[in-house]
């Protein structure tokens, strides 16, 4: 348009430049998704603080390339990009504080690139309300500086089907095809199945794109490489180790996990099982909207003639957000954290069109003011959620680091061994290995367990009126804050 407006001549706010599709704007908008980076930044360090101790799944991950701590059995359903991504700090420092600070500095500068990729094919205030919508949520927040591979699944979706809307539209742009190479091999390091769902609309759109199927395929494959050499190594091969994750999971196939997943959104961060009553209707409001949102940006994008860039990452979200929906038997929040981040910009766009559609001046300021207000009891609602699920997650990781301490007193100190119940995360806050003889963590049998009481400090923990394996029974027990430590004998003499 000859006057530089940013709606259409339908009055439609335009998702892309007027100019040379597929090229990004010069420099418009980059304080917008520069803010929005920081402010999510600076929310993770303020609202979940460098000292909030790591969680059951964050143990797993860290001890694999912790330089204080054994590594604790890796099962079949996880990858190794969290390892990697944290190894820069936990191989040469145990610091909690500066592995926070480092993970929420480093999901800042993440969203910042995976958002600017879109500036091609988005205007500056949608891109920004897009990202904004994504990083105020609570699960975002809250696992943003935690070593967990959901999050990292999110940012890689946003930027590897940016990237493929842009090389798609000029092929060459280099950045582009290299974007979307990294993002696709991001979400394989991270999680490889979760990364073959969220490709699928690409890889359909590609049958006769014989280059983007290659840098999608290629993607796909270096961030899984790993995973399946190690599944030859010690998981009997590819299909031997999806099968020990579905079993891990519950067995995938049909399950109605809708139901569960709003149970979750009430700050629960593992609903396994997932019982007991729903949330407040205040705090599941946004679920029930989002998928509404996205349809009436879609549409207002279609009439717009500007279908592609809204439609693409909604399609993205409904197959990312599948197996988590339909297809597994448990819920958490974050699993749905790449379907949110891709949802972000068709909700970003339905919301801004509502507030610059042509209409009557009464009938815009209604339109504005309900959006404020939503968008401020939505935010309102997120903190309240977050500020529990903090207070509530740090009561779990204080009590491991006090029974840590009560189990330093028995004489149980590195290197040491710790088996049964929360046996994993105690073991990291202690400095032990840990082994299990059953459940999903199983690695040992009763009889090398009792072996290891021979030579290293050693003890099982109980829940309060649980009891000890067999081989335990006849050790003295000593209560380690609210668990039962069953500790031989020697170890308790300190030799």
């Amino acid at each position: 348009m000859a006057d530089g407006s940013n709606t259409t001549a339908t009055g439609a706010p335009r998702t892309g430049p007027a100019p040379r599709a597929g090229q990004p704007p010069r420099s418009f908008g980059e304080p917008w998704l520069t803010a929005v980076a920081g402010a999510f930044t600076l929310a993770q360090l303020v609202l979940i603080g460098p000292g909030f101790g790591l969680g059951w799944d964050e143990t797993v991950y860290v001890s694999q390339v912790s330089g204080h701590t054994p590594a604790a059995f890796f099962s079949a359903p996880r990858a190794r990009g969290v390892p990697l991504l944290v190894a820069p700090v936990t191989s040469w420092s145990d610091s909690t504080a500066l592995l926070r600070v480092y993970l929420a500095v480093l999901s800042g500068l993440a969203l910042y690139f995976a958002l600017r990729v879109w500036r091609a094919h988005v205007m500056p205030p949608v891109l920004a309300l897009a990202g904004a919508l994504f990083a105020s949520l609570w699960v975002t927040v809250f696992y943003g500086p935690q070593a967990m591979p959901n999050y990292w699944v999110a940012v890689g979706a946003l930027a590897c089907v940016g990237c493929f809307l842009r090389a798609r539209a000029n092929a060459r742009d280099r950045a582009a095809w290299w974007g979307l190479f990294a993002g696709t091999a991001l979400m394989a390091w991270m999680r490889p199945m979760d990364a073959g769902y969220v490709v699928l609309p690409l890889l359909a759109l590609s049958t006769r794109r014989p280059r983007l199927l290659v840098v999608l395929v290629a993607g796909l494959l270096a961030g899984a490489g790993e995973w399946v050499i190690e599944a030859y190594a010690s998981y009997g091969g590819p299909a031997q180790r999806l099968l020990d994750a579905s079993r891990i999971q519950g067995g995938l196939g049909w399950h109605l996990a809708v139901v569960d997943q709003l149970r979750s959104l009430g700050g629960r961060t593992l609903c396994r099982p997932c019982t007991g009553s729903l949330p407040s209707p205040v705090v599941t409001l946004w679920w029930f909207a989002l998928p509404l949102l996205a349809a009436f940006g879609a549409v207002a994008a279609v009439r717009a003639r500007r279908a592609l860039p809204v439609l693409l990452p909604g399609a993205c979200a409904v197959t990312a957000a599948v197996p988590y929906l339909f297809l597994i038997g448990y819920a958490a929040p974050r699993f749905l954290l790449p379907a949110y981040a891709l949802l972000a910009l068709p909700v970003a766009h339905g919301l801004v069109h509502l507030v610059t559609a042509p209409a009557r001046g009464r009938t815009r300021t209604l339109a504005v003011s309900l959006v404020v207000a939503g968008l401020a009891g939505h935010l309102a609602v997120q903190y309240v959620v977050l500020e529990r699920t903090v207070r509530t997650s740090a009561a779990d990781r204080a009590d491991w680091s006090r029974t840590a301490v009560a189990l330093h007193t028995l004489g149980v100190r590195s290197p040491c061994l710790l088996s049964g119940y929360e046996a994993v995360p105690i073991a990291f806050y202690t400095g032990c290995g840990s082994a299990q003889t059953a459940g999903h963590d199983a690695s040992a049998t009763a009889a090398e367990l009792t072996r290891a009481a021979h030579r290293t400090p050693f003890a099982v923990l109980t829940p309060p009126g649980g009891r000890p394996p067999a081989f335990a029974r006849g050790w003295p027990m000593k209560r380690v804050g609210v668990l039962r430590a069953y500790v031989p004998p020697a170890v308790r003499q300190g030799q």
